[in-house]
């Protein structure tokens, strides 16, 4: 599964960005859908994730309240709109997709993640 992740670009502290995430020719009703990110230097970490049918989401204690995740199942796409960005936002972001049973599983965890995207550059000005 190719994922294909895009929206991210240079802000100033306090702004707001929209991140997409989507699979040509796949239909993403099917997948639950993690963001994802990494900071030159530092691990990889969890950002938020949505369930296949949109009811269940996690974020990390960080964006919440920040960033929200949605999903339109119609147009095979996932979105992480963020606002309130600050300079510590700074990352490549990735979306990460797997397939599931359950319509309202949630997961966090990468290493349960089998498709990831390229990525996208999110850098936010102090």
């Amino acid at each position: 599964v190719q994922l294909q992740a895009s929206g991210g670009g240079l802000v100033q502290a306090g702004g707001s960005l929209r991140l997409s995430c989507v699979a040509p020719g796949r239909t993403v009703s099917n997948y639950c859908v993690g963001w994802y990110r990494q900071a030159p230097g530092k691990e990889r970490e969890f950002v938020a994730a949505i369930s296949r049918n949109g009811d269940s989401t996690a974020y990390a204690d960080s964006v919440q309240g920040r960033f929200t995740i949605s999903r339109d199942n119609t147009a095979n796409t996932v979105h992480l709109r963020m606002d309130s960005l600050k300079p510590e936002d700074t990352a490549v972001y990735y979306c990460a997709a797997q397939i599931v049973f359950r319509p309202s599983e949630v997961r966090v965890d990468g290493s349960r993640y089998d498709y990831w995207g390229q990525g996208t550059q999110v850098t936010v000005s102090s």
